[in-house]
């Protein structure tokens, strides 16, 4: 936790006002929740996000939220949140895991309620439909700073919800810890020193449903261009973690995440690519072929062994446009050409779901049930 800092106090309180004319609704000294489009689309009856058409999840009942709202280690040149206000990696307290999830829960009721008054949301079945059924750690922010969150996790699925995790992998030792949290929300059993059986009560998972881990450079020269991280060996961090997500098969369903962008030319790093080797021959539509980045990150998901990889392209929306401009987009004709090439070189994956309008590919291990199981 970082000691008081009257201008970092400030500075932290600028950046909260302008969070709050960008609709972030604000809880605690830390934490945020925002109401997505496909949560509005899905309360009117219309199609959700890619997760409802993946994993049968209604987008009226996810939660985007996140306990460390502007810090995080990176500055991803892709990210569309305003990575230019972070805070740094240290939150300045500590909030209670329960007092969070309360405090988001009643915002984002308060931020729908003008939803209830749309000619196309049922009235009546509006407070079950917005009742959380997903929390997923994504908003902004790197979730893994905020030091109890695996006490989070375990609060929600207590409370009979999922949970999605999506990191940088750049805490592999704050991910390995979420295995097994003390539990702190619950009353606990009086017990002896000698009796270790028992005393494994006093303890449960603090893993999320779905952990998911970005991916969005293949070698660790483009790492730390399109990261620029603050944390010293961040690709070796990142190596750690994709151990970490191996050595929890079983526990948790498992993502690697790739966001991929051609090469562009606008915006300050609009020239730069993920999907291919060489300058000059990114700006094709698709980028298979002999130049290609494909067998990097075949190296990398073989050592994270996860249960899924999902392609999604890179959106030129909110700060992101700036970095990146317009031509760097991919459409999902050439995210499903990547992806499939990508499958067949892994060789145990194949294409399990993909949503159009979100431009992403699901690759599915053989034999994995993509559906989710609620608790």
């Amino acid at each position: 936790m970082a000691r008081d800092n009257p201008k970092r106090k400030c500075e932290a309180n600028n950046v909260r006002d302008k969070l709050e004319k960008m609709n972030y609704g604000l809880v605690g000294e830390t934490s945020a929740v925002q109401i997505c489009r496909w949560t509005k689309n899905s309360l009117k009856g219309d199609r959700g996000c890619w997760k409802e058409k993946f994993y049968g999840i209604k987008s009226s009942g996810c939660v985007q939220m996140t306990p460390s709202v502007m810090w995080c280690e990176n500055k991803c040149l892709h990210c569309w949140r305003p990575i230019e206000m972070n805070l740094g990696t240290e939150l300045p307290s500590v909030d209670d895991p329960v007092e969070i999830l309360d405090g988001i829960v009643a915002k984002r009721r308060e931020m729908l309620q003008g939803m209830k008054g749309n000619a196309d949301v049922d009235s009546e079945s509006f407070e079950k439909d917005i009742e959380p059924s997903l929390f997923t750690m994504s908003l902004s922010g790197e979730s893994t700073l905020y030091p109890r969150l695996g006490e989070m996790f375990a609060e929600i699925r207590r409370r009979g919800a999922v949970s999605f995790l999506v990191s940088n992998g750049l805490n592999p030792e704050a991910i390995k810890r979420l295995e097994r949290v003390e539990r702190k929300n619950e009353p606990r059993t009086t017990r002896t020193n000698a009796d270790n059986e028992k005393m494994e009560q006093d303890f449960v998972s603090g893993l999320p449903t779905q952990l998911v881990i970005s991916c969005n450079a293949p070698n660790e020269e483009l790492f730390l261009k399109w990261h620029r991280s603050s944390v010293r060996d961040a690709w070796v961090k990142f190596g750690e973690s994709l151990d970490v997500m191996r050595e929890l098969k079983g526990k948790v369903r498992r993502v690697v995440r790739l966001t991929l962008v051609k090469e562009g030319s606008e915006g300050e790093f609009g020239e730069m690519s993920n999907m291919v080797k060489e300058s000059g021959v990114g700006g094709r539509e698709l980028g298979v072929g002999e130049d290609d980045m494909i067998d990097e990150y075949v190296s990398l998901i073989k050592r994270a062994e996860p249960d899924f990889v999902h392609v999604k392209g890179y959106k030129a929306v909110g700060y992101a446009k700036d970095r990146m401009g317009y031509d760097n987009q991919v459409w999902h004709e050439g995210i499903k050409e990547f992806a499939r090439a990508l499958g067949e070189r892994l060789g145990d994956f194949s294409v399990g779901a993909e949503d159009d309008r979100s431009c992403v590919v699901a690759l599915v291990r053989k034999s994995v049930d993509m559906k989710i199981k609620f608790f």
